[in-house]
This record gives structure tokens, C-alpha cells and sequence, in this order.
């Protein structure tokens, strides 16, 4: 029901007499929530009470709206066009109108709204966008020449830290509460500095090897080429179906994949070497899927040391249906078409 309409209904039962608290009983008892609160039904007696007869709201003092003409709007959005950043008190000032008359303009004339700027790793150059919308083509073609054979042979790397406590996500904290109850808290936490670096390789039946660099050491490249080797023989053993084909190996450009030593032990395992953009980490299903899931599960947990880390990790892939990476590979596909159609 209307306001205004409550407005009437508690006229009316004030010119019968009754009280503020019958009024408010039986307005709740035929209207449920959506009945007026009881300091409203006190407001309006009070009105009632002080001679007032209309149930209409008097006209406000102040600013006529014959204010906003289609000079004024113009105007306004000249100023924004040129300094985005423009504060409302600033455009109030110099057209010589109210703050909630420039809201006014800027939302229900304009249609605009201020945003702040979303963070990205990095602002992509012209050249990049063009490297990477060549790139989508390139391996898009590929994909659907033969979507099978391509995920039978697609491989894929990255590294990334397994801390020994990850705090929860924000989207892992949510919790259920009554209507004007209030919201949960929580302390700022921080990323444990003990941590193991895990380097896997996974294609679309799962995880092959996964790799955990000792204490005290750094990837370099011998040391990656050397992993290579290693991977080499697990995938021998899992896969043996690509004994007798190319493997499709996809890395990202990181200084320890793409320095001499680790290319020429690609080129000596005689890997095919699907191209990849430089600062895609959008286009790397390491980055977009297989890890930050990942680390959604490791949300909340604490591990004492870098065994119990392993040992979990190693699990949390185990128990993984092998759906769940041939999903993650697929959206590739998707990915590679947007970011041509967004031309990079």
C-alpha cells in the first residue's frame, strides 16, 4: 500500500478516537510489514492534533527544479569531460546550483556515476594487445582444427607459494544474520612468511608431476631444465599415449622458461611450444583456475611444516574428478575469443 493511503487510514482512525497504539495494532494486523512504524503513527496524530487536514506532503522550500535546463546539463558535463576527477562541490560552485541539484544531473540526465580505478598488474601497450590478440588467433585456429586432439596433447606449467597459513577469503567469511543484526568481524591477517614453492604440470586428466623447491634454493634455469627431465619421465609413465605424438607444452614467458638452457631441453624432448603473450596471466589456466582454487581451499588453514604442506596439496589434487581439469583447459577456448573480440 501507498503512503499516502496509510496516511488516510490513520486519519481516519484518529477522527474515531482512537489511540496511537490501536491505530498501530490494526494497521500491523491488515498490512504486515509493509504498515507504518508506531513513531510514524505518532507523527502523524501530533500533525492531526495541531489542526492539519491534508494527508498530501507540503511543498519543500528551497531550489525550484525548473533549475536544471538543458544549458546547465551541458554545461556540467562539458566540465566533467574535461577534468573526470571533479568534485560535485566543484561543479556546484561554478554553475551556481546545489550539490543534490548537480547528484540530480549527473545520475538522472547523465547517467553517469564516479568509479574508482580498478587495479591491474600491469597497463598493456598497443604492441601488446596486438602480440596478444595474434597470439588468440593463432592458438584458437589450432584449438578448433581438432578440440580433441588438441586437449589430448595440451600441457601446461606455473609455479606459485603454498604458505603454511592462508588466511580466508573475504567470499569464505560471509555468514548468516538476521535482519539488523550485526555483521561479522575479523582481524586482519597477513600471509605466513614460511612458505614452499610448488611447480606443477597438468593437463586435462590431471596433475602429472608436481615439483617443491628445497629450502634455501631458487629456480633458475638449470634448474628448471632439469625439472623438465624429471617431468619427462612421469609423463612417459602417465601418459603413455603421447609416446608417439608431440606433447603441446604450454609455459608462461618467465625469465627461468624462456632463457637458453630450459629451450634448448624443451627442443631436445622435442615439445611443440604453444605460444603465450607476455603479461597474460588471464590466458595461463595455472593462473585463472588450477591456483586460485587452489588457494580457496587452503583459505583458513594452518600447516606447522613444509611436510604437512605437501602432504595436503598432494591430496587436495588427488581427490580432484578428472572433469575438473578438462573444464579448466576448455576455457581456454573462450578466453582466447574474448580477448580477440576486445581486440587485446
Amino acid at each position: 500500500m501507498e503512503k499516502s493511503k496509510f496516511r488516510v487510514l490513520i486519519k481516519h482512525y484518529f477522527l474515531r478516537k482512537k489511540t496511537i497504539t490501536e491505530t498501530n495494532e490494526k494497521l500491523d494486523k491488515y498490512n504486515g510489514d509493509s504498515a507504518p512504524s508506531i513513531s510514524m503513527v505518532k507523527k502523524w496524530f501530533t500533525e492531526f492534533r495541531c489542526g492539519r487536514t491534508s494527508t498530501s506532503d507540503a511543498e519543500r522550500s528551497g531550489r525550484p527544479k525548473e533549475v536544471i535546463t538543458p544549458e546547465i546539463v551541458d554545461k556540467i558535463h562539458k566540465m566533467i569531460m574535461d577534468d573526470r576527477r571533479m568534485k560535485v562541490r566543484e561543479l556546484a560552485h561554478a554553475v551556481g546550483i546545489s550539490t543534490e541539484q548537480v547528484h540530480h544531473i549527473l545520475h538522472e540526465y547523465l547517467d553517469m556515476r564516479k568509479l574508482s580505478a580498478r587495479w591491474v598488474p600491469r597497463l598493456l601497450t598497443l604492441d601488446h594487445k596486438c602480440n596478444r590478440v595474434t597470439t588468440s588467433k593463432e592458438c584458437l585456429a589450432m584449438f578448433r582444427r581438432n578440440p580433441d586432439k588438441f586437449l589430448r596433447r595440451f600441457v601446461t606449467v606455473n609455479e606459485t607459494w603454498i604458505h603454511h597459513n592462508t588466511p580466508e577469503t573475504k567470499e569464505q567469511s560471509k555468514q548468516w544474520v538476521s535482519r539488523g543484526e550485526r555483521g561479522p568481524k575479523k582481524a586482519k591477517q597477513s600471509l605466513s612468511a614460511n612458505k614452499v614453492m610448488a611447480t606443477v604440470f597438468w593437463d586435462a586428466r590431471g596433475v602429472i608431476h608436481i615439483d617443491y623447491l628445497e629450502k634455501g634454493k631458487t629456480i633458475t634455469g638449470e634448474y628448471y631444465s632439469k625439472l623438465l627431465d624429471r617431468f619427462d619421465v612421469d609423463l612417459n609413465q602417465k601418459r603413455p599415449h603421447l609416446a608417439k605424438k608431440k606433447v603441446l607444452f604450454h609455459q608462461d614467458n618467465a625469465r627461468v622458461h624462456t632463457c637458453l638452457v630450459p629451450m634448448a631441453k624443451i627442443h631436445e624432448l622435442r615439445y611443440e611450444l604453444l605460444p603465450h603473450p607476455a603479461y597474460s596471466p588471464d590466458l595461463a589456466p595455472c593462473d585463472y583456475y588450477l591456483f586460485p582454487n587452489l588457494k580457496k581451499w587452503l583459505g583458513g588453514k594452518r600447516f606447522e611444516s613444509n611436510e604437512e604442506v605437501i602432504t595436503e596439496t598432494n591430496a587436495y589434487f588427488e581427490s580432484l574428478e578428472k572433469i575438473y581439469y578438462l573444464e579448466g583447459i576448455k576455457k581456454l577456448e573462450k578466453r582466447w575469443t574474448k580477448c580477440i573480440e576486445l581486440k587485446g
